[in-house]
């Protein structure tokens, strides 16, 4: 497998894989770029981003729990 990584004149940054491939890999990489570029210059602290994570979590379960456990059991 060979990679390549170069900026165009368009200043993107083109990133080559050739040979053998994990497209399962290859997405979490990807996943992982756009996150670190969304985030890039964030002053968010670490507390606050599990804070909003788990508020959004415990509205998603309030609002789905019936279609896990049941109407009679929610």
């Amino acid at each position: 497998m060979t990679t390549k990584v170069e900026r165009n004149k368009k200043d993107e940054v083109v990133i080559t894989i050739s040979g053998a491939k994990d497209a399962e890999s290859l997405q979490r990489l990807t996943d992982y770029l756009t996150y670190l570029l969304a985030t890039e210059g964030s002053k968010a602290k670490q507390s606050d981003v599990d804070k909003i994570a788990r508020q959004a979590k415990a509205a998603w379960w309030k609002k789905n729990k019936k279609r896990y456990l049941g109407e009679s059991r929610a």
